[in-house]
């Protein structure tokens, strides 16, 4: 007998599905779309990512409309009610969505997750937002105005006093594309040319050799070269890793916190004759990492362990550059992770800082003397930066800090901090030591 064929889901039940793993369950939006994608067809599969990331985006904003329409809190129970009006309200005032298709999408959706009840409330809720949407004022709080929660606002505002707006504003901008190309194989100016031949409009990213920005996203599928590995899709802050390391042939080199493997492969295509550990703890990210070394025709050392414990991966060898790209807020990409400012709470911060020390205090002793150790975090945040390694310096007699001179970022008491959004790049974070001899 002949198995039925699986039904597949509008673009609009499968974004409550994810919504909910995101908002109910703490799942991250790199998990969570996956996991439900596959039963959604390909070419609802854009208006997909524009609803959730827009709904995760825009959420304090949205919440803050279906106060002033809703006469009393939804319960908890209801979460995906909340989600269903969000998203209808997102369509209509964001995506510029015709009425009648998201009032109806709406009230369809509340009947395909049983719950017939709510029809009547979705109904009246979004039709009295389409008759009065040119005078809602949704921006009346500081949350609502930056759709950021308060903590992360106050936080921002604390490390950033004169920038803290304009790092709010740029975290809710979607983040642009950006490659970087091989240059061992290619100039930059060829490759954009080849770009151009396949309508493809890019700029150099200033200060980053071998980056370049799409005027528009791209399926990889479009970029010249990329399975044959001459082009790497990361942003160009990510890109500033490898240059500084000041990699040089037979160097033994450590990528701890390796995963996804974007800066690995950075690595090995700077500097080939070199001899690379990836460490990751998480088995499957470690595979994303194999299989970007592949399609490059890179090889390194993959090792799944938890950095932490030396004794469960390190040979005793010490290591001549090492990259600890340390787990953080992720503060500093927002703007491409919207989920970070549901799923990230003030207390990790504390818990996150303490890692950071643990990682760094363990790994010091892998450093050569003279040896280069490169601390990098995608997080905006004094604490997890100039602050961790002022108070590392302090406590490493034989570490000295190497100035970063760059076009790029501000000069902190240590290191480097590129803010969010800044030259179009993510918000990063570089300090570089040196073990004295």
């Amino acid at each position: 007998m002949a198995t039925k064929p699986q039904q597949k889901m509008d673009a609009r039940f499968i974004a409550i599905k994810v919504l909910l793993r995101v908002l109910k369950n703490g799942e991250s939006l790199s998990s969570a779309i996956p996991n439900e994608i596959s039963n959604l067809d390909e070419r609802e599969r854009p208006l997909l990512q524009a609803l959730v990331y827009g709904v995760l985006r825009w959420r304090w904003q949205l919440e803050s409309i279906l106060k002033k329409y809703l006469k009393k809190a939804l319960k908890a129970k209801d979460l995906d009610i909340n989600i269903i009006l969000m998203l209808g309200v997102f369509q209509l005032l964001w995506l510029r969505t015709p009425d009648y298709a998201a009032v109806d999408g709406a009230v369809n959706s509340s009947l395909k997750i049983r719950k017939k009840w709510a029809k009547a409330l979705i109904n009246a809720v979004l039709r009295q937002l389409i008759r009065e949407r040119d005078e809602i004022n949704y921006k009346d709080t500081l949350e609502a105005e930056f759709s950021h929660p308060q903590w992360l606002i106050d936080k921002i505002k604390y490390d950033w006093p004169e920038q803290w707006q304009q790092i709010l504003s740029e975290a809710n901008q979607a983040a642009p594309m950006t490659l970087r190309l091989d240059t061992r194989q290619m100039e930059v100016a060829d490759y954009n040319e080849l770009l151009n031949e396949v309508e493809l409009d890019a700029e150099v990213a200033a200060h980053v050799p071998g980056a370049l920005i799409l005027k528009q996203p791209a399926d990889v599928s479009r970029l010249p070269g990329f399975e044959q590995g001459l082009v790497s899709v990361q942003d160009a802050a990510a890109q500033c890793a490898a240059p500084l390391l000041q990699l040089a042939p037979q160097q033994k080199v450590l990528d701890a916190c390796a995963a996804p493997g974007g800066k690995s492969a950075h690595i090995l295509q700077t500097e080939p004759a070199l001899e690379l550990d990836a460490v990751d703890i998480s088995e499957s990210r470690l595979q994303r990492v194999a299989e970007n070394l592949q399609r490059l025709g890179q090889q390194a050392n993959l090792i799944c362990a938890d950095i932490s414990q030396p004794e469960q991966w390190w040979q005793g060898q010490q290591y001549d550059r090492i990259l600890l790209d340390a787990p953080c807020s992720a503060s500093g990409v927002i703007r491409r992770h919207p989920d970070i400012k549901s799923l990230r709470r003030e207390s990790d911060i504390a818990e996150l800082v303490a890692t950071q020390q643990q990682i760094l205090d363990v790994l010091w002793p892998m450093l050569k003397p003279g040896g280069l150790m490169l601390y990098a975090t995608c997080s905006i945040f004094r604490v997890e930066n100039e602050q961790q390694m002022q108070h590392f310096l302090q406590r490493m007699t034989d570490a000295e800090e190497i100035k970063i001179a760059a076009g790029w970022g501000h000069e902190q008491k240590v290191g480097r901090q590129i803010l969010s959004g800044e030259q179009q790049m993510d918000g990063f974070y570089y300090a570089l030591v040196r073990k004295s001899i």
